[in-house]
């Protein structure tokens, strides 16, 4: 039986940082990569060799994950890890999106990482590991960023609350809460958007929250922050009330809603 690592939006940013941390881990015998870009994934396989297993496939298709635990179903494996990366955000108004748009972005964010929870954790045993990617923006409504801030409290509250249910198997679930990242995540996000997120302050490079979120979820922790910055925001968020919150926030980045 082999024991594998599953990363999902592998193919860059984040996602790759994970790859390039765990490609040298005893543990794992294979990492599942999964991305949309075929091309991107048997980069990741060039580079790092026969460990990465290519899956290209588009997570924000329920149906795609089902047939994604069906091929599962055909391996002889026990997943040690699952790290649910995969996402994307928009910084705009809710009137510079779709309604493709909106829910894609809920698909994604949200329907995936629980669907990929449920077709994985039948193949995982006692001590084995889930890491779901949050964020900063989980811990208070974002203005701006409506959608995104509120996938990614679900996905904290979910994995939190899940990692509860989970003790009887001795699976650990971490909820990990980055502020700003130097990852492709602001070329998707940015649209040139007339009010939207600009400033991105305290930004940090992917390998140092990698490193973090891997430290805390083997230390049985089920939420992980880096960063005096973001622990401070979420702390704040806890004492402040949430309408001063978001006045700060818009503050910030120079909104005025009123105004068109």
């Amino acid at each position: 039986m082999k024991n594998i690592a599953i990363v999902t939006g592998a193919s860059s940013g984040l996602g790759k940082e994970f790859v390039k941390s765990l490609i040298n881990d005893k543990k794992f015998d294979e990492i599942f990569v999964l991305a949309r870009s075929e091309d991107k994934l048997n980069e990741l396989k060039n580079e790092y060799g026969n460990k990465i297993r290519p899956y290209p496939t588009d997570l924000s298709d329920i149906n795609n994950i089902k047939t994604f635990g069906k091929y599962l179903g055909k391996e002889d494996i026990n997943i040690k890890l699952l790290v649910n990366n995969a996402g994307f955000a928009k910084f705009c108004s809710y009137e510079d999106l779709s309604i493709d748009e909106s829910l894609n972005m809920i698909n994604l964010n949200i329907s995936a990482v629980v669907a990929m929870g449920l077709v994985c954790i039948p193949f995982m045993s006692k001590n084995s590991h889930i890491i779901n990617i949050a964020s900063q923006a989980a811990f208070q409504p974002v203005p701006y960023q409506n959608i995104y801030s509120a996938t990614k409290s679900f996905v904290k509250n979910y994995s939190r609350a899940l990692n509860i249910e989970l003790k009887e198997k001795g699976i650990v679930v971490t909820a990990v809460c980055p502020g700003w990242i130097k990852t492709n995540l602001y070329d998707r996000g940015c649209i040139n958007a007339k009010k939207a997120t600009t400033n991105f302050v305290h930004m940090v490079t992917p390998d140092v929250v990698v490193k973090k979120a891997l430290k805390d979820a083997y230390d049985n922790k089920d939420i992980s922050v880096y960063g005096l910055y973001v622990n401070a925001c979420g702390i704040l968020s806890k004492l402040l009330p949430e309408k001063l919150i978001m006045k700060i926030w818009l503050s910030q980045q120079k909104i005025n809603p009123e105004k068109k």
